[in-house]
């Protein structure tokens, strides 16, 4: 049975007991955007401007692996890039240090957002269903946070190292705003992040009735062709960075077939127990 305390409130009980959640998390991503604001240092210099040094791990590596199968005229294995970071307006620098720091504590704060939203809804789930998904904070959060290494890792210096060399003319000199870096930085990693939500998603679609192995492996065909477009939108336009993007998402739809799999004969396990 659900809890009864729950059973018996009411919908504005519902919402009032949403709202206290929601400021929760809230108050949380503030505390870890407070300690990302006096990391500024360390947050800009270290992590938001990291890829655009040809030193970042990345680079060297791809350098390295490019080197390993003769290719020498490379934008891996430069100096540095062909471009400098600039600001053009008066509250430009502060504006990005606050609202980066926003964004920061809220990929800190994401387990504690998590556990905010898990503590609103499963006490109307039945004893077996919380027990069931009792490590549901620690696998969305990890695989959040590996999402958003990988967004930071591969999706962002490839995406920088595309844009910056790319030129329709010599006489044209890249200047980029602090704005539209910190952009490609934020995205790519954040949107990583939850797209490798994946495994999560599907799994409460399959308790919910809503989806199958079969649907998933029926629709795989839909799903390379949506993948790819997803590769697409979140990497510059060329064929190997989207090739690169598109394996792991391959790899996590693969996963949530297993995953819905092993749900549904839980479900049909437990339908027969009952019998």
């Amino acid at each position: 049975m659900a809890n009864k305390k729950v059973d018996n409130m009411s919908f504005l009980d519902h919402l009032e007991d949403l709202r206290w959640h929601l400021i929760r998390a809230t108050l949380g991503v503030l505390v870890a955007a407070t300690l990302a604001f006096i990391f500024k240092r360390f947050i800009f210099d270290v992590i938001i401007f990291g890829p655009t040094h040809m030193s970042f791990p990345t680079y060297k590596s791809l350098c390295a692996a490019s080197r390993l199968i003769g290719i020498n005229d490379t934008t891996f294995c430069a100096e540095k890039f062909p471009f400098i970071i600039q600001n053009r307006n008066v509250a430009g620098q502060f504006s990005a240090h606050i609202w980066t720091s926003i964004y920061a504590g809220f990929v800190l704060g994401f387990p504690w957002v998590i556990y905010q939203l898990w503590s609103f809804v499963s006490p109307g789930l039945h004893p077996n269903e919380r027990k069931n998904s009792r490590g549901f904070i620690f696998a969305a959060s990890l695989l959040f946070f590996i999402g958003v290494l990988f967004g930071y890792y591969i999706v962002t210096p490839l995406s920088i190292n595309f844009l910056a060399n790319y030129t329709v003319s010599e006489s044209i000199s890249n200047e980029f705003d602090i704005s539209s870096v910190i952009a490609i930085v934020r995205s790519s990693a954040i949107a990583s992040g939850f797209v490798f939500e994946l495994p999560i998603l599907i799994y409460f679609l399959t308790k919910a009735g809503l989806v199958t192995p079969l649907i998933l492996k029926k629709y795989r065909k839909f799903a390379l062709v949506i993948v790819l477009i997803l590769a697409a939108i979140i990497t510059p336009p060329d064929i190997a960075s989207q090739v690169i993007v598109a394996i792991p998402i391959l790899i996590l739809y693969q996963l949530s077939i297993y995953i819905s799999a092993i749900v549904l004969k839980r479900q049909k396990r437990k339908e027969k127990t009952h019998v």
